[in-house]
């Protein structure tokens, strides 16, 4: 599974923030998982799993705004049926443990109506993954909570030209210098190597999806007149001094609109507080910034520590404002002179980058 990363995004040129989230996850039997079942979740059906003969009713689930299948070139018309399709899937994989889909959910602009949003994300499904050579199940879902977002479903073998599945995977075989296969006796087979049949296991392709995605939001977002964009990356990436919160998912979000506490929401509420405090501290470095440049461009001895005590104590003793009584006393001064000392600082220049890489963090 590729992690889910949640991401705030960034302000650009003035620009509204907006919400990018992206969820990338394989449906593996091996965990237990249908994807039969996750099919007839994402679109509100009932669909029997021919594989275990177990059937699957989510026809009383609401929000679901969208259903589509798309299919790539020489794919059975049959597959339009999503039934047929995951189906087909469940029984060419064999194993106990396959990997039968690979699901993304996204969110998509508030901004953009619902039919808007349906045919920006279809658009998407069909450039990034379908020309790909993917089956796709487009899900959109929207409760009128704020929330529209996208289950997208996709196979994981591809199709040839007949219309039947290919492998995962193939047989690279070596070969001498004559260009004859090499035989290995004691394993009675001839040399070779599995290598993947397609690309879209590398771990470079969820970012590069996501990027499409971001581009393709955004484009849209701009024809249509708003100053909206999405970025798709992280706080960290993007310089932003602030913790990410987590996703909430459905069924936590509905919980905290009755007023119960779920764990994901303590966990964003003390983020939250966690992002107040930093807020509050940057604050704080700024204004000791300012007020040491204001207090040091008329002293001008070699060393910055033979005159900040003599700084700090004058204010405390003027007793200036509350905040220099509380602030600027012996014991800040000694503290502040400690500061210098470890970090080497021994000019304002020195200080002032100091504290403009604390800021800009």
């Amino acid at each position: 599974m590729i992690p889910c990363r949640r991401f705030i995004l960034s302000k650009k040129e003035a620009k509204p923030l907006a919400i990018f989230h992206s969820h990338v996850q394989v449906i593996s039997r091996g965990k237990g998982k249908s994807a039969v079942a996750a099919a007839a979740y994402r679109a509100g059906e009932t669909i029997t799993n021919n594989y275990d003969g177990i059937t699957h009713d989510y026809t009383r689930k609401g929000g679901i705004i969208h259903t589509e299948i798309l299919l790539p070139d020489h794919a059975p018309d049959e597959y339009t049926d999503r039934a047929v399709l995951w189906n087909a899937v469940e029984k060419i994989e064999k194993s106990k443990n396959s990997q039968l889909a690979r699901e993304l959910d996204i969110a998509l602009p508030v901004d953009l109506t619902q039919e808007k949003n349906i045919a920006l994300i279809r658009d998407y499904v069909k450039l990034t993954f379908v020309s790909a050579g993917m089956c796709a199940d487009l899900c959109v879902h929207d409760k009128g909570d704020g929330n529209p977002h996208a289950h997208i479903m996709l196979t994981m073998r591809p199709i040839d030209e007949n219309g039947k599945w290919s492998g995962k995977q193939k047989k690279e075989y070596f070969f001498d210098h004559d260009g004859n296969k090499i035989y290995d006796p004691q394993k009675r087979q001839y040399k070779c190597r599995s290598i993947p049949s397609t690309d879209w296991n590398d771990r470079g392709k969820a970012d590069e999806w996501r990027k499409a995605w971001e581009d393709m939001a955004n484009a849209e977002l701009e024809r249509l007149g708003f100053e909206t964009r999405i970025d798709r990356r992280s706080y960290e990436e993007q310089g932003i001094e602030k913790i990410p919160t987590i996703h909430m998912g459905a069924a936590a979000m509905q919980m905290e609109k009755r007023g119960i506490h779920t764990e994901r929401g303590n966990i964003n509420r003390e983020i939250e507080v966690s992002n107040q405090n930093l807020r509050q501290l940057k604050a704080r470095l700024i204004k000791l910034q300012s007020w040491l440049k204001e207090e040091i461009q008329n002293y001008e001895p070699p060393i910055l520590a033979d005159y900040i005590q003599d700084i700090l104590y004058r204010k405390a003793q003027e007793g200036k404002s509350q905040y220099s009584q509380s602030i600027y006393n012996l014991k800040d001064a000694a503290n502040m002179l400690n500061f210098l000392t470890r970090h080497e600082i021994m000019d304002m220049a020195r200080l002032d980058n100091y504290f403009s890489g604390m800021i800009s963090r």
